[in-house]
């Protein structure tokens, strides 16, 4: 497997029908990641005061939007769970990690995973963020994880490099690319490359446009759990933009 953990922005759940540039990365991941006995997803759509590991050996497909088309709704994903593991994790996280036996895979996980294992056959355990914690809880969350994750476990963060949807749905169509956008982005890729994981874990202080990005982080809290679990570089993987300031931004670990 050539990474031990990754962050992928997941967009809309739109992306599992539309072919954007992301799509075709996150589909192209499946060569370099092979299978990994299994995944363990940190997703900002999973949101608890104290951490929460799902523990379903059968986990439903959860759909957590509204307005789309009904093709989406019909889809069916349903990769097996993993409560061995969910309970090896669950003991890595600590006292007062919650284990739910009924917690199902939200869009955050199946609109990456169906991409990239579409039959369905790699078992995944959700794992929930603490918007109220910040960015050091979930990078010591990611730490906690890291044996697992040098163990064949694929520690996978789904969230969003940027996350603004006011401004999303207010450009006007065909606006070039947000400035701020851009800077953000560029400065979140350098910091990581370059190993600064103090300047990322104080990044509403230090990265350029950092509020506008995310007026609230819950969207870069599995960056962060993935940036913990890691025990080597990392570095962007893919840039794209939707709309112009939704950043599509993907991050690999070794």
């Amino acid at each position: 497997m050539a990474y031990s953990t990754l962050f992928l922005s997941h967009g809309s759940p739109m992306m599992v029908l539309e072919y954007t540039p992301a799509r075709r990365f996150i589909l192209g991941l499946r060569a370099a990641l092979g299978k990994p006995r299994a995944v363990l997803a940190v997703s900002a759509h999973w949101a608890t005061r104290n951490p929460a590991v799902g523990f379903a050996a059968l986990p439903d497909k959860i759909d957590d939007m509204t307005g789309f088309p009904d093709e989406l709704y019909r889809m069916t994903y349903a990769p097996p769970g993993a409560p061995d593991l969910a309970a090896a994790a669950a003991d890595l996280l600590g006292e007062g990690t919650r284990r739910d036996p009924g917690r199902g895979i939200d869009h955050g996980i199946w609109s990456v995973m169906s991409l990239i294992w579409p039959e369905a056959d790699v078992p995944v355990v959700p794992i929930s963020v603490q918007p109220e914690a910040g960015a050091a809880h979930h990078y010591q969350l990611g730490r906690r994880l890291r044996p697992l994750a040098e163990d064949g476990v694929l520690v996978l963060g789904t969230g969003a490099a940027t996350h603004n949807l006011r401004a999303y749905f207010s450009r006007p169509p065909g606006a070039p690319d947000d400035p701020g956008t851009l800077a953000f982005t560029g400065w979140l890729a350098e910091q990581t490359e370059r190993g600064e994981v103090a300047a990322l874990l104080d990044y509403r202080a230090q990265a350029p446009q950092a509020v506008a990005a995310h007026p609230t982080d819950e969207h870069l809290l599995p960056f962060f759990a993935a940036l913990g679990a890691a025990s080597g570089p990392g570095r962007r993987l893919h840039h794209s933009l939707d709309a112009g300031v939704l950043a599509m931004d993907c991050y690999g670990w070794a």
